[in-house]
């Protein structure tokens, strides 16, 4: 695998204040993480990339960070590593307050 933080230093788009990443939620800076986890382990950086290239342009008017969250999605739904089924009730729980946030 590449390294990853050369990697996330030229990714243009990531907020920042100050050469410091900037979240303006906390669910932001854990989609950042899983990204980075992911693609430090499992993935290729560049599969991420690609998809999170391809979300922002089906939807440039989407928080920018929801597209790296459909972006990890799809990372993970399309080589089968986690069901569309088992995402979706994974997200109706997060809605309907049924799981805990991790911090």
């Amino acid at each position: 695998m590449t390294d990853i933080r050369s990697e996330i230093a030229y990714l243009e788009g990531i907020p920042r204040k100050n050469g410091e990443l900037v979240f303006s939620a906390p669910w932001q800076g854990r989609v950042f993480g899983m990204a980075i986890a992911l693609t430090a382990e499992r993935f290729q950086w560049e599969t991420f990339r690609s998809l999170l290239i391809a979300e922002i342009a089906a939807a440039p008017d989407r928080e920018y960070y929801a597209s790296w969250v459909a972006a990890l999605e799809r990372l993970v739904v399309e080589p089968n590593v986690v069901s569309d089924s088992d995402l979706a009730t994974r997200r109706a729980e997060f809605v309907a307050m049924q799981r805990d946030e991790i911090y």
